[in-house]
């Protein structure tokens, strides 16, 4: 079972990531996810347990454990889903979006989503579309 953590310290390392949840079974994997350009953990990342029974025993005793003065977050990881719509875009979808498309949010121009210079979509709108 693939396992989401979040809300570690930056300088918690993989091994001791390790240590924490091999209290509660075989661990297979450990990915602290880092920031591309600096390599420093984003403080997140996914530890892997080949144990269903084991996995779900860890995501209940460490959730809300203090690690490093800080309180983590631990959670069965969600399937990555290719892009949707939202967050930062230049095109179509939601979120902030200049050019065609999109969801709902603060629009200028058009009916988009998110914060959205011309396009489609709901939210607060500037020129055209629906609601508010």
């Amino acid at each position: 079972m693939n396992i989401f953590c979040a809300g570690f310290p930056y300088s918690l390392e993989e091994d001791q990531l390790r240590g924490i949840f091999e209290q509660y079974g075989e661990v297979s994997s450990i990915k602290i996810i880092t920031d591309k350009e600096t390599g420093r953990s984003k403080g997140f990342g996914f530890v892997e347990m080949a144990d269903e029974s084991e996995a779900l025993k860890a995501i209940e005793n460490l959730n809300g454990l203090q690690v490093g003065g800080r309180s983590i977050a631990v959670s069965q990881a969600q399937e990555r889903q290719d892009k949707k719509p939202g967050g930062f875009s230049r095109g179509g979808g939601g979120g902030f979006n200049r050019g065609g498309g999109g969801g709902g949010g603060y629009n200028k121009g058009g009916s988009g989503g998110g914060y959205n210079k011309g396009g489609g979509g709901g939210g607060y709108n500037r020129g055209g579309g629906s609601e508010y």
